[in-house]
């Protein structure tokens, strides 16, 4: 059984940082986007804002790419869609397998955005043998019987895991050890692997209930809010006062003087 932690060192070749890592795929999503309206350069504060980041933290992920914008003009969108291709692997082709074909396993393997970013789903693996050999997006459901054989035949390095949690770990652990060095886990549980495996979680359950929190807290500062502006007292009125002890010159009180 595979042991040891659960991901690599928040570093990668060449000294680029995780974060910026992780950003790249968001620059280039941007930038797809304006080459296929065949826009010719970008500014940073453009590029930033379409990515969601700031023009700063851009110029400095860039950088560590050796790409620096031209003063006056801004970046060359083809160039910088290569580069940032190159950087992610993503100018050559990765076969993937996708283990577990339920609702979700079916979904990933229906997804077309694979193809046009540089994978292609080799393989769709799956326990149940009533799915053997049934069509599910253009491909034939294998046993995982045939998963090393699978991985081997077709020179796969990437694994999808969409398992119930209970079954994830086992089927990790075969992927590891038949030559998966990148895994993306669906399913709801941490993997443990060995030195040198990558592990990407997605957690559908946990990003939603991250969203409740911030909801709850929304809601509860607005509560705050309503119970501060009932809770407030009112404008309290007061007197003009003078020398005969709070009465005008004529001995009267004088008339009431809004706060």
């Amino acid at each position: 059984m595979a042991t040891g932690r659960t991901h690599r060192p928040a570093t990668r070749s060449r000294g680029i940082p995780e974060a910026t890592v992780a950003r790249l795929p968001l620059y280039l999503r941007a930038l797809t986007a304006l080459s296929e309206r065949s826009v010719p350069t970008v500014s940073s504060e453009e590029l930033a804002a379409a990515a969601g980041v700031n023009s700063a933290k851009l110029r400095k992920d860039f950088s560590y790419l050796g790409s620096y914008g031209t003063r006056g003009v801004g970046y060359d969108v083809e160039y910088l869609v290569y580069q940032i291709s190159r950087e992610l692997g993503l100018t050559q082709d990765w076969p993937v397998v996708i283990v577990g074909i339920g609702n979700l396993g079916a979904a990933l393997a229906n997804y077309g955005g694979f193809a046009s970013r540089g994978f292609r789903v080799a393989a769709l693996i799956d326990a149940d043998p009533a799915m053997a050999g049934k069509p599910v997006a253009g491909l034939p459901v294998r046993h995982t019987d045939e998963l090393e054989a699978i991985i081997s035949d077709n020179g796969v390095s990437i694994g999808v895991i969409a398992t119930p949690a209970g079954a994830a770990q086992q089927v990790c652990d075969r992927l590891v050890n038949a030559g998966v060095t990148s895994i993306l886990n669906f399913a709801p549980t941490v993997l443990t692997v060995p030195e040198g495996v990558d592990v990407r979680k997605v957690d559908l359950s946990i990003e939603l209930q991250i969203l409740a929190f911030h909801e709850q807290r929304k809601a509860g500062e607005e509560s705050e809010s309503a119970a501060a502006a009932v809770a407030a007292p009112p404008p309290v009125a007061r007197t003009a006062t003078g020398s005969g002890g709070g009465k005008g010159p004529d001995g009267d009180v004088p008339a009431v003087m809004p706060a």
